[in-house]
């Protein structure tokens, strides 16, 4: 009988041959990706519906008032709110069409461009955007201190993976 050790022999019993599990090892691409996809579908989900309830707006008519209301002069080309929000063209009219429906923006022409359109804020938005932004940040920021002091480290690391996701290759 030879003497040959193989990897299931007693020297490397207890030892795991996958160690993915194991504290201190870091995840795999799957789990990564699953958890970047559900903390978004949950955060959305939970904030979209408080500003529904709380403010009668979806969170992605918040997202563009808040474009809007950080603009200059309280007023951001169709282009701008559908680059900051992530909308296509027809997303930001649909949604920029809401708003106006409620008041809340106003479209008007560009005088230099008569073809650039923009939106601004009236009185009314202004108002609804506050309360709404309140609400928003603090259910963020609540969600976010969940992080603890690792905060800096995933939003560098998230800031660098939107950064080279947005490049085109």
């Amino acid at each position: 009988m030879t003497d040959v050790h193989r990897p299931d022999d007693a020297p490397s019993r207890g030892v795991p041959r996958d160690v993915a599990g194991m504290p201190g090892t870091a995840p795999g691409t799957a789990e990564t990706w699953l958890r970047i996809v559900q903390v978004h579908d949950r955060v959305t989900r939970r904030v979209d519906s408080a500003l529904h309830q709380l403010h009668g707006l979806s969170l992605t008519g918040f997202e563009a008032l808040r474009r809007i209301a950080e603009a200059p002069g309280e007023r951001a080309s169709m282009s701008e709110v559908a680059e900051a929000v992530g909308l296509s063209r027809p997303g930001v009219t649909s949604t920029v069409g809401r708003l106006v429906g409620e008041g809340l923006v106003t479209r008007e022409r560009s005088g230099g461009d008569r073809r650039l359109l923009h939106a601004r804020l009236t009185p009314a938005g202004r108002e609804r955007f506050d309360a709404a932004a309140r609400t928003h940040d603090e259910m963020v920021a609540h969600l976010l201190t969940l992080l603890g002091d690792d905060v800096g480290v995933v939003t560098d690391a998230l800031a660098r993976v939107s950064a080279a996701a947005r490049t085109r290759r």
